[in-house]
């Protein structure tokens, strides 16, 4: 389920405050490259969460 345009809007990246988009996997952080994935339409934006592209914990 796709996140909604309005709500992506207004929101940023919790590490570093950068745009996210929708990739289908996930958010991604077009800045720090982030991805924070979305369960059950909703998305989950702790940073403990998130990977690196290609499934990487962040560091």
């Amino acid at each position: 389920m796709p996140v909604p345009e309005d709500l992506l809007a207004i929101m940023a990246c919790p590490v570093c405050h950068g745009a996210l988009e929708d990739r289908g996997e996930g958010l991604a952080c077009t800045a720090c490259g982030l991805i924070y994935p979305v369960r059950d339409g909703i998305p989950i934006m702790l940073p403990e969460e998130a990977s690196r592209t290609g499934g990487e914990p962040p560091a």
